[in-house]
């Protein structure tokens, strides 16, 4: 990779983790505007529409039925690159939410996920191309998220999040129990295949939305 190009990786960067970071305080500041202007002009929303607008309309609707607030703590982000203009991350996020409920006082639920993004850049600049929720847990504030089905919204019933569904290891860790022959290690994974080589090329799961 020449100079040029070296220094064009770094710019992109940059600027990808700066979406991550634009995402949750715009999110969690309700500027409905801002956020979709993260996203590409023709996203799809869902199996029948797209753009900005739509996507627009879904949040406000759902911010406003669930949530009386929120804030989004990012944390790592992996980012790999499949060509100059199209790259693939993971970003850590744990989020609390002022969320309401049937009973006398609303719950403060928190949770723990990842997103698997898409990146895509338009025109000089970089946009999420999609973003795929992958939940651990969501529990009120004081009940630890102990045993199956640790997404625990109010008024809901408890279902499985995907925090681990992308990643065959994890499967693969709790099937085969160490044994008494020292186990080989892999080859390390190449450049920018980091993510590739953990997802061992798996399909993606269908993630429920909260």
């Amino acid at each position: 990779m020449d100079l040029e190009a070296r220094i064009d990786r770094l710019e992109s960067l940059d600027s990808i983790r700066q979406l991550a970071a634009k995402y949750a305080l715009s999110l969690d500041m309700r500027d409905l505007d801002a956020h979709v202007n993260l996203f590409a002009e023709d996203i799809r929303v869902s199996r029948d529409l797209t753009g900005r607008a739509h996507l627009k309309r879904w949040l406000d609707d759902t911010l406003r039925l669930q949530f009386t607030g929120t804030s989004h703590h990012i944390g790592g982000h992996v980012i790999e690159f499949d060509d100059p203009d199209h790259a693939v991350g993971v970003v850590y996020s744990k989020n609390e939410h002022e969320t309401p409920s049937s009973s006398a006082n609303d719950e403060w639920v928190i949770m723990q996920m990842l997103y698997w993004d898409q990146y895509e850049r338009i025109d000089g600049c970089w946009y999420f191309r999609r973003r795929l929720p992958c939940y651990w847990y969501a529990v009120d504030l004081n009940k630890p998220p102990l045993g199956d089905n640790k997404m625990r919204w109010p008024d809901r019933e408890p279902y499985q999040g995907a925090f681990h569904d992308l990643w065959p290891s994890w499967q693969t860790f709790w099937e085969n129990p160490p044994s008494e022959t020292l186990a080989e290690v892999a080859a390390p994974a190449p450049l920018d295949s980091f993510l590739k080589t953990m997802r061992a090329d798996q399909a993606e799961p269908k993630i429920r939305i909260r």
